[in-house]
């Protein structure tokens, strides 16, 4: 995945209005307000409101407005192009809803508002690619109504990748949920060479990636101001101490420095993945 341009910080009054098509694949999410959009030839429109999520496909003319209720549209609107594990991009193969509720907004909330309020100016970070694959994942979860035909039905390498897939947003989504081998007993491949294909594209075992994820959640709230024993506590770390070595060797700086004031470690620098 490649986020190809920086991230736009949506900030629409009542009079917005917007008629364009763009080459890339473009996601919205809603955070306050709401927004009406045309997509492509449809002659209903779609609402975004707070919690839901959209896609614009590549190529897809679309016109949007403020939806007219009270206060501003605010939300992130993010292009993207997608090579899932380096295959042809799945998207254009599935049948999706354009919009959805995202059921794990609680817990993605907090994240797509750090998201918004630390993504800098002309560029983008590996930081950020990590934090909207959640969210992209996320709005897929909720999407996928089935595959276009039954020619674009992936191979056995395309559906092994599609699988990892859906458990990394399962991870994602359900931060403190049952250890990784409750979402791994679900797919239909033997555990442990399930493991070793989740860990050969994305990097880490299932374990580590839950918690890579545990700890973007942490500095979305430590972002929002709450104190590092509190976060500590909601990420499921009894001793602050070590959620504060945790913290920093996944995410590459100390938990005060995503903190208000502090010089955050998402714009810093780019983040350090964990030894394998």
């Amino acid at each position: 995945m490649k986020l190809v341009r920086p991230t736009i910080k949506m900030l629409h009054d009542h009079k917005w209005q917007i008629d364009k098509l763009n080459p890339t694949h473009d996601l919205v999410i809603c955070l306050s307000g709401g927004g009406r959009y045309f997509l492509g030839d449809v002659a209903e429109p779609v609402t975004l409101r707070a919690g839901d999520a959209m896609l614009i496909p590549a190529s897809t003319r679309f016109r949007g407005t403020h939806s007219g209720d009270a206060g501003q549209f605010v939300g992130i609107a993010q292009h993207f192009t997608l090579q899932l594990f380096e295959s042809d991009d799945l998207l254009s193969k599935m049948q999706l809803l354009p919009v959805v509720r995202l059921s794990t907004w609680p817990v993605l909330g907090p994240l797509v508002q750090y998201f918004r309020d630390t993504a800098p100016h002309g560029r983008t970070t590996l930081a950020q690619h990590h934090q909207f694959m959640v969210f992209l994942l996320a709005y897929l979860e909720e999407a996928f109504v089935d595959w276009k035909s039954e020619d674009e039905t992936p191979g056995a390498q395309d559906q092994l990748s599609v699988q990892i897939m859906r458990v990394a947003a399962r991870l994602s989504a359900d931060l403190m949920g049952g250890e990784a081998f409750d979402v791994l007993s679900e797919v239909p491949y033997n555990p442990d060479y399930f493991r070793r294909a989740f860990k050969d594209r994305m990097g880490l075992t299932p374990h580590k990636f839950r918690e890579l994820k545990r700890m973007e959640f942490a500095a979305s709230r430590l972002g929002l101001g709450v104190s590092v024993k509190a976060v500590a506590a909601e990420v499921g770390f009894g001793d602050p101490y070590f959620f504060s070595r945790m913290f920093k060797r996944y995410l590459g700086a100390s938990p005060s420095s995503y903190k208000p004031g502090g010089e955050r470690g998402g714009n810093r620098v780019e983040k350090k993945l964990p030894q394998k």
